[in-house]
């Protein structure tokens, strides 16, 4: 019997999952190796922390999933990895070896330079970290006067992360005081300027303080390159993207940042019974970015290379083609959201009401009842 390991929960492995449910592979083994039996969707994320979801609408219970798809659950998380023995160890100590090895990870948030705040800074990844800590932040900013939150980072993340808490504390009644950071070049890098136009429109209407400046971390907040300090009583860091430390010693060919390369059908380039989808992994053929709209799309493709290569491992697979623009919809705190997709954006309650169904349309998709 041939065994195929599914390591993380994450948006790919959703539709490797929701396929075995239909039609399991005959004469395999599957396992899925996973830290939390719930998979929290970043997309909805925003709209949590506003409070226009509760948690369980926010993320998808893997364990009716994975009952209905034959396949055995270990909760736990990679540490260490031996592509050329094809061992995994775990973090409760036990090893497990595969035939085929399927990696969605994810990967974590870059903090280089903001270790100095210690207990004042709080990564948006590890997600599960986040939505425990949140909560948190809220009460104390509730309970004190003029509370300053900042958030750094100029990407879809750090805008989303800003115009959401500070809906949050506006609501509940909190005195604060939201700061977004982004790089000097600026927020929303390789979307359009007509949505940049937007965002910055909206960021000036509800009274957010934007910073567009190099910053690292201090005791007490941040400090900027022209030597400017701003005092912080929590700093959100949405700054991009680091694979995880164990990939170094996996003996998997990665770039030199240290995601795994991987070709079009997202098999590795150095070990072609190993595929990675998702933040984890690098394409030299295409540029793709770190984003979750790649990871769900990748997700059927996954799927159905798994099924070629356990029948037939000289099969020819497919390729994953990523779409030359994609759309995204990002959320403004309220009922609201602002739309890019390519050279053309847009905002209003509508936009946001399709993210809704959007969003909620996946969680259905995958979220099984016991039988």
């Amino acid at each position: 019997m041939k065994r195929l390991v599914l390591v993380g929960g994450g948006h790919a492995h959703l539709s490797v999952l929701e396929k075995l449910a239909h039609a399991t592979i005959a004469g395999t083994e599957v396992i899925l190796i996973t830290p939390n039996r719930y998979q929290n969707y970043s997309g909805m994320l925003p709209g949590w922390i506003a409070g226009h979801y509760t948690r369980e609408q926010s993320r998808v219970d893997l364990q009716p999933l994975v009952e209905a798809s034959g396949v055995r659950m270990i909760t736990a998380s990679v540490t260490a990895m031996s592509a050329d023995t094809r061992t995994l160890t775990l973090s409760d100590g036990q090893q497990v070896t595969y035939d085929f090895l399927s990696l969605d990870v994810g990967s974590e948030t870059q903090t280089e330079g903001l270790s100095a705040l210690g207990v004042r800074l709080l990564p948006v990844k590890p997600l599960d970290d986040f939505f425990d800590q949140w909560p948190e932040i809220q009460k104390k900013a509730i309970n004190q006067k003029d509370y300053a939150l900042v958030v750094i980072g100029g990407g879809a993340a750090g805008v989303e992360l800003a115009f959401a808490a500070q809906f949050a504390l506006k609501r509940a009644g909190a005195q604060e005081h939201v700061t977004l950071v982004v790089s000097p070049d600026g927020m929303l890098n390789g979307h359009h300027d007509s949505v940049r136009r937007r965002v910055l429109a909206y960021t000036r209407k509800v009274g957010i303080v934007l910073y567009q400046q190099a910053a690292t971390g201090v005791v007490d907040g941040l400090q900027f390159s022209d030597g400017h300090r701003i005092y912080a009583d929590q700093v959100i860091a949405a700054t991009g993207a680091k694979p995880l430390s164990w990939l170094r010693q996996s003996g998997l060919s990665l770039n030199e940042q240290g995601y795994i390369l991987v070709d079009a059908c997202h098999r590795t380039q150095s070990h072609p019974e190993v595929f990675a989808v998702g933040d984890t992994c690098a394409r030299t053929d295409v540029h793709m970015a770190r984003s979750g709209v790649h990871a769900v799309k990748t997700g059927p493709v996954l799927a159905d290379n798994l099924y070629t290569v356990l029948a037939d491992s000289a099969a020819v697979l497919k390729d994953y083609q990523p779409r030359k623009s994609s759309l995204y919809l990002l959320a403004c705190g309220p009922q609201y959201a602002i739309a890019s997709w390519g050279r053309v954006s847009f905002e209003g309650h509508w936009v946001w009401r399709l993210k809704d169904w959007i969003d909620r349309g996946f969680i259905k998709k995958f979220s099984w009842n016991k039988v």
